[in-house]
């Protein structure tokens, strides 16, 4: 039996695109916990059923932008495994600044619980290593 054999640059780009998938789908899970427990909050409930967080009015248009910035997170898990290697590249450079940069102004608004602070700062490391582990993914160059 035969196996495929990969040349070293090709093993580091399976790994490192695995790696960020495997990354996004940890910040997908941590957003959605993070929700999980605000519903669980008596206070956030309560204004979710008023329809307004932190003078926030959750309207429909809210909730389908809200939504859209999540698929970007979920996509992610995908795109980061079956682009090519510089489209991945930068894919997961501009969708993890823009997950850290939303989750960090996200603090801004209202006074958050304890357990959104936690939730948050995870979230804002994983999307920046998310950043920094893109930038700095390399192809291999090869001597002749």
């Amino acid at each position: 039996m035969t196996g495929t054999t990969l040349l070293p640059d090709q093993t580091t780009r399976r790994d490192r695109a695995v790696l960020l998938s495997t990354l996004w789908i940890f910040a997908v899970l941590n957003y959605l916990y993070c929700d999980v427990l605000g519903h669980m909050d008596s206070a956030v409930l309560t204004d979710l059923l008023d329809g307004e967080v932190d003078g926030m009015r959750i309207s429909p248009g809210f909730l389908l932008g809200a939504g859209f910035l999540m698929q970007l997170p979920i996509w992610m898990v995908l795109l980061s495994r079956v682009l090519p290697q510089r489209a991945a590249r930068w894919a997961n450079i501009a969708a993890g600044a823009v997950m850290t940069l939303v989750q960090a102004a996200s603090l801004a608004v209202g006074t958050p619980a304890t357990y959104y602070v936690l939730y948050s700062v995870v979230e804002i490391g994983c999307t920046a290593f998310i950043v920094w582990y893109a930038w700095t993914w390399r192809t291999a160059t090869r001597t002749a």
